[in-house]
């Protein structure tokens, strides 16, 4: 006995279907690794730590109201500064000027104002001006 050949007929219509639905299911498969894939990082987002701007704060010296002004970046603490700053205070508290010149040396080296370093004899000082600058900070933290 021989091999008899056998004919099969497969109608267009039939290919064209298995077709879409073969794609269809490959398309599944790939979003569904990609949806619920273990190897995924997380994206890493980045927060500033500040509203970029000048922002201030009042120091009350004797009968004298002082504004701090502290300017910062999205990161950064650019500078300090005091307005209102007139003949007679720097009179009355004359290590007022040498402390805010010797913060402004340091805020851009360090990251936070309580690295600042000062010596203990203007300490009070120091310690003023790091609270009004703080104040400050607070008013400029991003609220990302």
């Amino acid at each position: 006995m021989g091999t008899q050949t056998k004919i099969v007929v497969i109608k267009a219509k039939e290919i064209i279907y298995t077709g879409i639905f073969l794609i269809l299911g490959i398309l599944l498969i790939i979003v569904l690794i990609n949806m619920f894939g273990k190897g995924k990082e997380p994206e890493k987002t980045t927060t500033s730590k500040y509203v970029p701007g000048v922002y201030s704060s009042t120091i009350s010296l004797g009968e004298n109201t002082l504004n701090v002004a502290v300017t910062v970046d999205s990161d950064t603490i650019s500078g300090v500064s005091i307005e209102n700053l007139d003949e007679t205070v720097t009179t009355m508290y004359p290590l007022l000027e040498p402390a805010l010149n010797e913060i402004n040396n340091q805020i851009s080296v360090v990251d936070n104002v309580d690295d600042i370093t000062y010596s203990s004899e203007n300490q009070y000082t120091y310690i003023i001006l790091n609270q009004a600058i703080k104040n400050a900070l607070s008013q400029a933290a991003s609220t990302e």
